[in-house]
């Protein structure tokens, strides 16, 4: 048998990292741990709602091009197309993200059943991913220890190389195909094919293949080993459900004659992740790996509310992983209670982005160049 490799034996020696939080009053604390099923239950229908009125809108205007008017309306059904896209590349990696936590209900029945909506109208892995994101939460980007985000980020635009990665991870990628598979409003049949396989593969108990972490396969079987059979049991039912599944609407959409319905459903997550990807990559390019502390390995911005809406608060991001216990709608008052022990954080994406391209710029030119932001003085 091959002997561990020493990351093996860090992770199996199961590291706890000292990390540093900003002290909040406990009386403070107690409120902003209360989960409410009211704040969560209509975040998340609201967020079903776009998603149901986006894609509703999408269809009607297919319904309505013919050969008389296809030079207007086929333009109209790629315009709500992209849209529909674009909003529903928030449902994985996002809805599910703060799902996963198994906070925003105070009724974890209620949490679970939209964590299973969320996760099959997406095609997201919630199984693999909370056993990866609890311990990113534990070894936050410490080189060796946290496969799901590994500093340095950079930017690869090339979906159909990468099969299901939520993150490009990659600057020297192919920019073209960041233009035309983030922006164009139809579906990568590429990326759609190549996700299908890569979940055939894990519906037959398979973990071989890139996956949504960057860690790839090393990462994925290391959160799911051979010795908990339990678990990739659970990964492999999943994969099953979202096969088959999609496979069932596909026939009767096909069957009924509303065939489009498909790209609707079942391919809305292979294009248009421009704004979920400027919202979701700041959370820690750029920054330092390998310190105990979230003010320097995690960044926070503020911006507008329907941005805020959609990305379930994540935006508070050193906040969030100072406290992952309390719920995504607490975060705002979480952040004006500490915020005079953290960095100044910049308002809007716009704002955002011109901060964090320059630091992309300086690590391409020096690998090992990291931004270090602004902590306050303690006094």
């Amino acid at each position: 048998m091959k002997a561990p490799t020493e990351t093996e034996r860090v992770l199996e020696e199961d590291i706890k990292i000292s990390w540093y939080r900003t002290p909040v009053d406990r009386d403070l604390m107690k409120r902003l741990m209360t989960r409410d099923d009211g704040k969560a239950l209509r975040h998340a229908l609201l967020h079903l709602a776009l998603f149901c009125v986006t894609g509703t809108l999408t269809y009607l205007a297919f319904l309505h091009v013919n050969a008389a008017n296809w030079f207007w309306s086929v333009p109209v059904v790629l315009f709500c197309l992209f849209w529909h896209g674009t909003f529903a590349q928030f449902m994985g990696g996002v809805a599910v993200h703060e799902l996963c936590h198994k906070t925003p209900f105070k009724r974890q029945s209620l949490n679970d059943f939209f964590l299973s909506v969320f996760s099959f109208l997406s095609w997201f892995d919630p199984v693999a991913y909370r056993l990866s994101h609890v311990k990113h939460h534990q070894v936050t980007v410490h080189h060796g220890l946290d496969g799901e985000v590994i500093l340095p980020q950079k930017l690869d635009w090339s979906p159909w190389e990468e099969g299901d990665v939520i993150l490009p991870q990659r600057l020297d990628g192919k920019f073209l195909q960041f233009v035309l598979w983030q922006f164009l409003p139809f579906p990568n049949p590429v990326a759609c094919w190549q996700r299908t396989v890569l979940w055939a593969k894990y519906a037959m108990g398979n973990l071989k293949g890139v996956g949504m972490f960057a860690g790839g396969e090393w990462w994925l079987n290391r959160i799911l080993p051979e010795d908990k059979p339990e678990a990739r049991a659970r990964h492999r039912n999943w994969a099953r459900i979202v096969l088959l599944g999609h496979l069932a609407l596909a026939i009767l959409f096909i069957a009924t004659g509303h065939w489009f319905l498909v790209v609707i459903v079942s391919c809305c997550g292979t294009y248009a992740g421009w704004l979920s990807g400027l919202c979701g990559l700041p959370q820690h390019i750029g920054m330092g790996p390998d310190v105990p502390d979230f003010r320097r390995c995690c960044r926070t911005y503020t911006c507008h509310w329907f941005p805020a809406f959609l990305y379930w608060n994540m935006q508070y991001h050193v906040e969030h992983h100072m406290y992952p216990a309390i719920p995504f709608y607490n975060l705002p008052a979480l952040r004006q209670a500490i915020e005079h022990d953290l960095p100044r954080a910049p308002h809007g994406l716009l704002a955002t982005w011109r901060e964090i391209f320059p630091i992309l710029k300086k690590q391409n030119e020096d690998p090992n160049f990291f931004f270090t932001p602004e902590i306050p003085s303690r006094g």
